[in-house]
């Protein structure tokens, strides 16, 4: 359990220096899924070398077992034959290699139960580095969404606490104005237009009038001529 217990370890290390930058959410959680994986990929080489010690003590224990046997068959073979001082020295070479198979044995029945416990173990990393891998996602999209909202908030409080929208305000007066300007102008151009209309008519009646007027005094004038050259 030592190897997983040093990849948590390293795990939580650079969990911690990630959240402490924790500058851009997406680009956190992507570094933490490769180094997780790349934690995992470490983990199952261990175990890998603990599974190959664990055929390896197995391997020895059988060979050592198959050894006592072959020197059983020979102190059976020496006893056949009369010999027994023989077949002590077999016996005696065939309790030896029994002792080493009972040792490895025992050692890997041991190592069969760690590896057992280490695959356990890796087994649960995985399925949690893949539930992480399936909330990444999620997780980034919430960031976003979070990110957006918090930037909208942020917009809306400095345009509150500014000149933006008064600018807006003063602008509106100010075409508001020119366009009252402009009408007023437009106005008294008509008028400035009917009342010379209206002058040169009067002008003209007043031509007319006058005309009219001394024509009357010259036939009155001339009327007076006659009667008097009548008389």
């Amino acid at each position: 359990m030592g190897i997983l217990d040093r990849i948590r370890t390293v795990l939580k290390a650079n969990i911690n220096a990630l959240i402490t930058k924790a500058e851009d959410p997406e680009k956190m959680l992507n570094q933490l899924i490769m180094d997780m994986n790349e934690q995992l990929l470490e983990a199952k080489k261990q175990v890998a070398m603990s599974i190959a010690d664990e055929k390896k003590l197995e391997r020895q224990a059988l060979e050592n077992k198959a050894q006592g046997e072959d020197w059983e068959k020979k102190a059976m073979l020496a006893v056949k034959a009369g010999k027994d001082d023989l077949a002590k020295e077999a016996l005696v070479r065939k309790q030896e290699y029994d002792g080493y198979a009972s040792s490895f044995q025992k050692e890997f029945e041991s190592q069969h139960a760690s590896v057992e416990q280490l695959k356990d173990a890796l087994r649960q990393l995985q399925s949690k580095i893949e539930e992480a891998s399936r909330k990444k996602n999620l997780l980034v999209a919430r960031a976003k969404r979070a990110q957006a909202q918090k930037q909208i908030q942020e917009t809306m409080g400095s345009l509150s606490g500014n000149s933006s929208f008064d600018t807006f305000d003063r602008m509106a007066q100010k075409v508001d104005q020119v366009e009252a300007e402009a009408e007023a102008m437009k106005e008294l151009s008509t008028v400035t237009a009917d009342q010379k209309l209206e002058d040169k008519f009067k002008e003209l009646e007043s031509s007319d009038s006058g005309s009219d007027k001394l024509l009357e005094d010259l036939k009155a004038k001339m009327g007076q001529i006659e009667d008097k050259e009548k008389k």
